[in-house]
């Protein structure tokens, strides 16, 4: 152990004097470590690096204005097919969930009750019939005997045949009232649409008092959408219907991804519902595959205006300071560039798109991202620049 402790201290100073040997040399020609820290830079101590963005090209194209709200389907017709008489239920004609078209037989009712008051109605009908005629025979002898007879028996005869008339008329009304209520042991549908779940059964004696009903029928196509919008954009609304505009609603699912059907502003309530500041509107949609169904929640979206031929930039690239628009515009065609700040006037804005009215023209380039790490002149770096189209109406390629 002791034969190594010499060696080691050797190898220690031979290090020392290569260190100081090195660091004179580098002393004696004016070399200099680099600086670390924030003074390693240009101006300010800062590196100068350019900022690395995306762009946008200002486009001409059109925006449609929407207003977006949630809404609910509502049925146009939706019926309780109660029975209009009392009875034993005998046979119920439809499925449930079977498409049905008005007029097609729903159930029947024991209709023997009602053929026996009908009879009787009709012989009733027939013996006041008889007494009639005989009434009128009657006066009919009277009038050719009129020297024979008072006046008072002329008289008499007259009346009886009045109120034998009056008692016919009766009958007939009897009459007609069995036939109705026979009529009615035979449930059709008042509608076309859709039967629900079957709330009784056959064999069950129902009445006009059933809450459930006998069937239950659901009109489906068409079927409308339930929805508020709120009254800041009501004007806008109002206006579009005013000049005769067909208004495209568009119904989508929770999510607001997947649109279920397209259909047309159908009505406007007639006052706004002052507990929530909204105003109801029907939107009617065709149906044809079924996705909307009674009482199902759906986004909605209405196309209050289409402008054409509009300035457009991304929503993103616009920002806002002290109520003042504005966007940084790309000068020069090189990947290293500067930006330039300009004040802009929008108009509408359509989720993505924002459309200007003022401060930039079509074809021209803009900051899309990095916006934060941007200021005037600010040197920026473009990966994959393409310089603009010739047609400043074309949209970026993606």
């Amino acid at each position: 152990m002791k034969l190594y402790q010499p060696l080691f201290f050797s190898v220690l100073i031979l290090g020392a004097g290569m260190t100081t040997a090195y660091a004179q040399a580098d002393a004696g020609q004016g070399t200099k470590t680099p600086p670390v820290g924030p003074k390693a830079g240009g101006k300010g101590g800062r590196l100068n690096l350019p900022t690395s963005i995306s762009t946008a090209i200002v486009t001409a194209g059109d925006l449609e204005i929407r207003v977006s709200a949630l809404g609910s389907v509502k049925a146009l017709n939706n019926v309780t097919v109660r029975p209009r008489v009392e009875g034993q239920l005998m046979k119920v004609h439809y499925t449930e969930g079977q498409a049905i078209k008005a007029g097609e037989p729903l159930a029947e009712i024991d209709p023997r009750p009602f053929e026996v008051q009908l009879m009787q109605s009709e012989g009733q009908l027939a013996r006041d019939r008889a007494a009639l005629a005989n009434a009128k025979l009657d006066l009919k002898r009277y009038q050719d005997a009129a020297e024979a007879v008072t006046r008072q028996q002329l008289d008499s005869a007259g009346a009886l045949v009045a109120q034998l008339e009056g008692t016919v008329k009766a009958d007939e009304g009897s009459v007609n009232n069995a036939r109705l209520q026979l009529l009615y042991c035979h449930v059709t549908a008042p509608i076309s649409g859709t039967v629900g779940l079957r709330p009784v059964d056959a064999g069950n004696v129902v009445s006009q008092n059933d809450p459930a009903g006998l069937a239950v029928i659901t009109q489906l196509q068409p079927i409308s959408v339930i929805f508020g919008v709120p009254e800041g954009d009501i004007p806008a609304v109002q206006y579009a219907v005013s000049r005769g505009a067909v208004l495209r609603v568009e119904a989508f699912d929770r999510d607001g991804k997947n649109i279920l059907a397209t259909g047309d502003l159908a009505a406007l309530d007639n006052q706004i519902d002052a507990t929530t500041g909204t105003l109801r509107l029907r939107a009617q949609f065709a149906n044809a595959d079924r996705r909307l169904f009674p009482n199902q929640f759906v986004n909605v979206r209405l196309t209050v205006e289409n402008r054409k031929g509009v300035l457009l930039v991304p929503t993103a690239a616009v920002q806002i300071s002290d109520l003042v628009r504005y966007v940084f515009v790309v000068n020069g065609q090189e990947a290293d560039a500067t930006v330039t700040r300009r004040t802009v006037k929008t108009g509408a804005v359509d989720g993505l798109n924002t459309e200007i009215t003022e401060g930039l023209a079509a074809g021209e380039i803009i900051a899309a991202d990095g916006l934060d790490r941007l200021q005037d002149k600010t040197k920026v770096l473009i990966p994959g620049r393409r310089k603009a189209p010739a047609n400043p109406e074309a949209k970026p390629s993606k």
